[in-house]
């Protein structure tokens, strides 16, 4: 057998013996949700649920991600449908099953703006949250119900007003949710007139420590040091007022990213690639495989 002949033979072993390229998938769902505004209506209508997954996995496990709240009404009418595309493939890559729900009041959802939490010298935030987070409980049960999804491994992860979000599912321990995942998350933040300097940082702070009071699972924050919503600062004693409940959790700060490094989950994800990687492994252990 010549050298040229052993080298040729070796390379179509090697193709045949490689996993065909996995195609991604992204499928839109109407799903059904019930919540009640922070004036006490209850709305019923349905929302846009986008899935990300591949063809190539049985069954995986799942991670959801919540967007952010737009200042302006015009801007949240106006969000279209909550993809954050290179993102969720890159999870996807990572061998989750991603969800992203476009909660009531934004973009394709339509609806009325549940999420309002008043004014800013009187801010209500708790039902404000527990709306964003009953939907997103309507979307982990959906997901639960798919055939290629690992129901007993889940993931909230989210932006801003979603990564808050992220961590009032974390307080309701939904059994199969094993972590949380804040980037920028907090309220009443606006970069042109409040720069770093939210409406009602102490009921924030008061907010964050009962979330931390009632989580058990292991949660990550990540701020910039140029969040021109929340600051860097104000972040740091959210985190430790849930800590200091008995929240689990780590805080990473991660670098500027220009003009604004509140966007740096979508801008910026080179900042926060390898610590999010290493702490979903971390946490999802063997569900988590290629």
């Amino acid at each position: 057998m010549t050298r040229r002949f052993r080298l040729a033979t070796l390379g179509l072993l090697l193709i045949a013996a490689a996993p065909a390229r996995a195609k991604v998938i992204e499928d839109v769902v109407d799903l059904p949700v019930r919540v009640v505004s922070g004036k006490g209506e209850t709305i019923e209508q349905t929302i846009k649920l986008t899935i990300f997954r591949d063809d190539a996995r049985a069954r995986a496990p799942y991670l959801i991600i919540n967007h952010g709240r737009a200042v302006s009404a015009d801007e949240r009418a106006a969000f279209g449908r909550a993809r954050f595309g290179d993102r969720a493939r890159e999870f996807v890559a990572m061998g989750f099953v991603v969800l992203l729900p476009t909660r009531v009041g934004y973009g394709v959802s339509g609806g009325p703006d549940v999420e309002d939490s008043g004014e800013c010298r009187a801010r209500n935030y708790p039902p404000a949250y527990e709306a964003a987070a009953e939907q997103t409980r309507r979307a982990i049960d959906y997901a639960r119900r798919l055939a290629y999804v690992d129901a007993g491994h889940g993931v909230v992860l989210g932006q801003s007003f979603g990564g808050a979000t992220a961590l009032a599912v974390a307080a309701k321990n939904i059994p199969g949710v094993k972590a949380a995942v804040n980037f920028a998350g907090g309220g009443g933040g606006n970069p042109k007139t409040r720069p770093a300097n939210p409406c009602g940082d102490d009921r924030l702070r008061a907010l964050f420590a009962s979330y931390g009071k009632a989580a058990r699972i292991s949660t990550l924050w990540l701020y910039s040091e140029n969040d021109q919503f929340f600051g860097v600062e104000k972040p740091k004693q959210w985190f430790e007022a849930f800590r200091a409940s008995g929240g689990r959790g780590e805080f990473v700060t991660l670098p500027r990213f220009e003009p604004d490094g509140h966007r740096s989950f979508n801008g910026n994800p080179g900042a926060w690639r390898s610590t999010v990687d290493a702490f979903l492994r971390q946490t999802m252990g063997s569900a988590l495989r290629p």
